[in-house]
């Protein structure tokens, strides 16, 4: 029996893994020197900074060099994009409209005073990108700056980033890749692959919030985004946070410890929500790819229910029954305004559409509790 609640929502957020609340707790209780001071509680704790900054850079097989710690995603996407687009006088950029908004409304905005030229890449039903399409814009717009999400965080849909990696660098576009989603569930070595900037947060893969970093390859050089001082390397001004700082990159080495293994416990929950969805209601629909394991992330599964009288409070009624999940983004989870992921793709807006997101502490006694749950909110028989 269930006593506690049941948190589906990880697609938004993290429990923190206990290891990662111990590497930090020295930092909070005694390391507290400023990091940028000469003096030995000043050394110690950029010390500390550094090494963290080599663990990351060696998970993602790459330099020290080339990773920048962060506030979190929507700072170093928002660094990226528009500091590559200043440095190198971009005046065109390809993203699609199924994007997270750290990205989308960065690029609205820098088209909106004039910066660029904005295009959007054609999706399918089902939320993939056409990669056709994108050869075509890329031949008639060189000195293109490709922004595309490595792992949708709504659907779950995945980008293959060895060919988006290719054709960007066929036709000479700067590549760059909102990993957010799939940071610390999915390898990334920067060594086979053909991109310029990726990034992090920590608390998507069980650190803290407020903590990210931004991958700047070697062969790219661009300015601040954030101006102040001369933390990391001169990139990015103001007081590293330091708690932050080490516990992502504890949270990043216990992550890739044992992918495989957390990621084969989570797609067994996973698909075991899938069968029992499908067996316990007649009309039930996936958006996007979510479904399908081999095409998605198989931390994310977003769930089209049939139309009902109580579509607009099914996740009050999922909250009231101890059931946390999303409605779409985290972001915007909080706000009437529809999904823009679903309507990107043609979802039906009178379905109601909950996604479920998963983690390494989800159970299969969770799902057959969340599943229970369900059949009394929609009054199905079972």
């Amino acid at each position: 029996m269930i006593q506690q609640r049941v948190y589906l929502d990880n697609a938004a957020t993290t429990p923190l893994d206990r290891a990662v609340i111990e590497a930090m707790l020295p930092m909070m209780e005694k390391n507290f020197g400023n990091p940028s001071s000469i003096h030995a509680h000043g050394r110690e704790v950029r010390n500390a900074i550094e090494r963290a900054r080599k663990t990351v850079a060696g998970l993602l097989n790459t330099s020290p060099a080339e990773i920048f710690f962060t506030s979190g995603g929507t700072e170093a996407d928002n660094t990226a994009i528009a500091c590559s687009i200043e440095e190198y006088g971009i005046k065109h950029a390809v993203t699609s409209s199924l994007e997270h908004h750290a990205v989308l409304h960065t690029l609205e905005h820098l088209q909106k005073i004039g910066k660029i030229k904005l295009s959007l890449v054609n999706v399918d039903e089902k939320g993939h990108i056409d990669l056709n399409h994108l050869e075509e814009l890329l031949k008639a717009n060189p000195n293109t700056l490709v922004s595309l999400m490595h792992g949708n965080n709504e659907i779950g849909n995945l980008l293959d980033m060895e060919k988006v990696g290719e054709l960007c660098k066929e036709y000479g576009a700067t590549f760059h890749s909102d990993t957010v989603q799939t940071m610390g569930h999915y390898k990334h070595d920067l060594q086979q692959l053909n991109i310029d900037f990726i990034v992090g947060a920590g608390h998507k893969f069980h650190g803290p919030k407020g903590a990210g970093f931004l991958y700047i390859n070697a062969d790219k050089k661009i300015h601040p985004f954030i101006h102040g001082g001369s933390q990391e390397r001169n990139m990015r001004g103001g007081t590293e946070n330091v708690y932050g700082i080490i516990g992502l990159a504890k949270a990043l080495e216990v992550a890739y410890s044992d992918m495989d293994g957390h990621r084969k416990h989570i797609e067994s929950v996973k698909s075991y929500m899938i069968e029992k969805l499908k067996t316990s209601f007649d009309d039930i629909q996936f958006n996007g790819d979510s479904d399908n394991l081999e095409k998605s992330l198989y931390t994310v599964l977003n769930v089209s229910f049939p139309p009902s009288e109580e579509a607009d409070m099914f996740l009050f009624n999922l909250d009231i029954n101890k059931i946390s999940a999303s409605g779409g983004s985290a972001c915007t989870s909080g706000s009437n305004i529809g999904s823009h992921v679903l309507g990107g793709i043609g979802a039906d807006p009178n379905r109601p559409s909950v996604r479920f997101s998963f983690s390494k502490y989800n159970t299969i006694e969770e799902i057959d509790y969340v599943i229970e749950k369900l059949n009394q909110i929609l009054k199905v028989e079972v």
